[in-house]
């Protein structure tokens, strides 16, 4: 590896990892003015007296160029914090009864969250996102892999390992769809800035019910590709080990495309939900009765074979709302089964 970073361009250099930059920058270097230049032609370029006078020479520079890169990259995996379970011990309902039994949450899974409008399925995602400590208004506790979280996990906005994706999605800053996630990925210094930018932005594209351009800004975003937008970030770019989703039915995406995107890169993936659909392809659902949790199912076989009927219908129902959409004629015998 070393030997190929020495023949590559501080251009190719900056384009792997932006965030070298503060290194060059340390020994007043200037990336753009050399950017054409090789990183092992520094050292002819700049003279052993420019780097004698910035406290080193070109060999000391260059090792600590690659010390640099390895200090980083450890520091982005202690970020990656990640979460294999979490349990919701029992709390109260409205009326102040104890729920009766946990309910274990793991990775690479999806629990849906269903029961009635105002029944409280949003107040149990509060309280998960919460990492409430019998300080909520249902008393619940939620265990991180079995442990009580520490006020730094929960308080702190530092390495937050859960994201929560709401109804409405609003962005207050006026950048393009490429700028915004090119911004994530430089903060997250990640390798292949370019890479994992067309990455998301394609994948978004296939979530959203209408596409959009990389120059789109995103405060022009529909919010079915605002939600597509963040579904596909925070899949494939975000360290969060736990998604909330809240009622994704309503947001114009391809809902079970970004449940399997989610669930494929091992999230504990939580979805509050009025959809039949999406509470049959959960692995299993909690059902919320007067702000309390009154019943945990798991998903039987005889659901998930008919899951491939809902599948089939939903997709009928996808192909007419786009057929509305672009001016089509309907022909409604695409609903005969």
């Amino acid at each position: 590896m070393r030997t190929d970073m020495l023949h590559k361009t501080i251009n190719e250099l900056m384009e792997m990892m932006p965030w070298i930059e503060d290194y060059f920058s340390s020994f007043s270097i200037d990336p753009e003015k050399l950017g054409d230049s090789k990183l092992e032609e520094l050292g002819t370029i700049l003279g052993e007296n420019y780097f004698e006078e910035n406290g080193g020479s070109y060999n000391t520079f260059i090792d600590g160029f690659f010390l640099f890169i390895e200090q980083v990259r450890a520091l982005q995996q202690d970020s990656g914090f990640t979460v294999n379970s979490l349990k919701v011990l029992p709390g109260k309902n409205k009326n102040g009864e104890k729920e009766t039994f946990s309910v274990e949450l793991k990775k690479g899974e999806v629990t849906a969250i269903v029961g009635p409008t105002g029944s409280g399925k949003s107040r149990l995602l509060a309280d998960i996102e919460s990492l409430a400590q019998e300080d909520t208004p249902t008393g619940r506790r939620i265990l991180i892999d079995g442990r009580s979280p520490g006020d730094e996990e929960r308080f702190s906005t530092e390495g937050r390992f859960i994201a929560q994706l709401s109804q409405n999605m609003n962005f207050v800053m006026d950048l393009s769809v490429e700028d915004f996630l090119t911004l994530h990925a430089e903060s997250r210094m990640v390798d292949e800035v370019s890479h994992i930018v067309r990455k998301i932005y394609d994948t978004a594209n296939i979530l959203a019910g209408e596409p959009f351009s990389m120059e789109t800004p995103v405060t022009e975003l529909s919010g079915g590709q605002s939600r597509a937008l963040m579904i596909a970030d925070t899949a494939l770019l975000s360290p969060a080990s736990v998604v909330l989703i809240d009622e994704i039915e309503n947001a114009g995406v391809d809902k079970v495309k970004s449940l399997e995107l989610l669930v494929s890169n091992n999230k504990i993936v939580l979805i509050s939900t009025h959809d039949p659909l999406l509470a049959l392809s959960a692995d299993q659902r909690i059902v919320i009765k007067n702000g309390g949790i009154s019943k945990l199912l798991k998903t039987t076989d005889d659901e998930k074979t008919h899951l491939e009927s809902l599948e089939k219908i939903d997709r009928k129902i996808t192909l007419m709302r786009d057929q509305l959409r672009t001016g089509e004629e309907i022909d409604l015998s695409d609903l005969v089964m």
